[in-house]
This record gives structure tokens, sequence and C-alpha cells, in this order.
């Protein structure tokens, strides 16, 4: 037994991401004292192009 919930999936529904790719930005920018503009780094090292008002709506949510 998982003791994980699963994202309920209205929260993700239209989004333009996968739903993994905004948990783990929002999981890392709550977690570790890094910046969104910090974060759009990471995501570009890993190919992946994002605003960083795209994280900071995503963390607000």
């Amino acid at each position: 037994m998982s003791l994980r919930r699963k994202p309920h999936p209205l929260l993700f529904k239209w989004r333009h991401f996968e739903q993994e790719i905004s948990l783990l930005c929002v999981r890392w920018y709550l977690r570790y004292p890094i910046s969104y503009r910090g974060l759009v780094e990471i995501m570009d090292e890993r190919g992946l192009k994002i605003a960083h008002t795209t994280i900071l709506r995503w963390v607000s949510r």
C-alpha cells in the first residue's frame, strides 16, 4: 500500500507540461533554497524551456 497520493487529475487538466515536471519544480522550490530562475536553469539543462513565472504560478496554486 502506497502512502503517496496521486495528484487530482483536474489540477493538471489543460496544462502544457507533464504533471511530474510541475510537481518536481514545486517540490524542489519548497524543499531547497533555490530560486525560480535557478529552477529554470536546471530544467533548461534537461531540455525543458520553462519561464520562471510559470513555476511561480505552480507554487502559488
